[in-house]
C-alpha cells in the first residue's frame, strides 16, 4: 500500500498538532503500529516547531508557510518538513550528533529526539530554493487488523 499527502502550512504554532494529528490518522487507518505511529508523530511534532520558529520570517524575507510531506510506502514511512529560513546553505549539511539538552533549558531537544526515534534523519538545503529541508524515515510495523481493510 501506498500513501503520501502534503500540507502547506501558515508558520503559526496551531499547525503544529494539525500535521500530528493528520499523520497519526492516515498511519491507524492504514493499520500502523500505534507505537510506531506516536514516534513519528513526535518526530513530525518536532520538525515542525522548528519550522515555525526558526524557518524564517519578515525579516529575512522569506514566506511565512511551510511544507510538510508524508510517504508511506510499502515498509517504509518517510517525512520530509520544508521551510524557507535561511537554511544550512548549499549542498547536505554534515550535522554532528546532538547532546541532550540541559534538564533545566526550555529548548534544544528537537534533533536529539527526531534522531532517536527515526531510523535515518537527514538535514540539507532545499535544492534550488534556499531554506531547510528536515526528512526522517522509519521502517512499519503493522497492526493485525488495519481498519482500512476492515471498513
Amino acid at each position: 500500500m501506498s500513501i503520501w499527502w502534503s500540507l502547506h502550512l501558515r508558520r503559526e504554532a496551531a499547525s503544529v498538532p494539525l500535521a500530528r494529528r493528520l499523520l497519526i490518522g492516515t498511519m491507524e487507518t492504514a493499520g500502523v503500529d500505534p507505537e510506531i505511529s506516536y514516534d513519528l508523530s513526535v518526530a513530525l511534532s518536532e520538525a515542525c516547531a522548528n519550522a515555525v520558529e526558526h524557518g524564517g520570517g519578515p525579516a529575512s524575507g522569506a514566506s511565512e508557510a511551510y511544507r510538510v510531506t508524508a510517504y508511506l510506502d510499502g515498509e517504509k514511512c518517510r517525512i520530509e518538513v520544508a521551510d524557507p529560513g535561511p537554511g544550512p546553505g548549499a549542498g547536505p549539511v554534515r550535522v554532528r550528533t546532538p547532546r541532550p539538552a540541559r534538564p533545566d533549558a526550555e529548548h534544544g531537544r528537537g534533533l536529539f529526539l527526531i534522531r532517536e526515534l527515526a531510523d535515518h534523519v537527514h538535514i540539507g538545503a532545499r535544492p534550488g530554493r534556499g531554506g531547510t529541508v528536515v526528512s526522517f524515515d522509519k521502517i512499519l510495523k503493522w497492526r493485525t487488523d488495519p481498519s482500512l481493510l476492515t471498513a
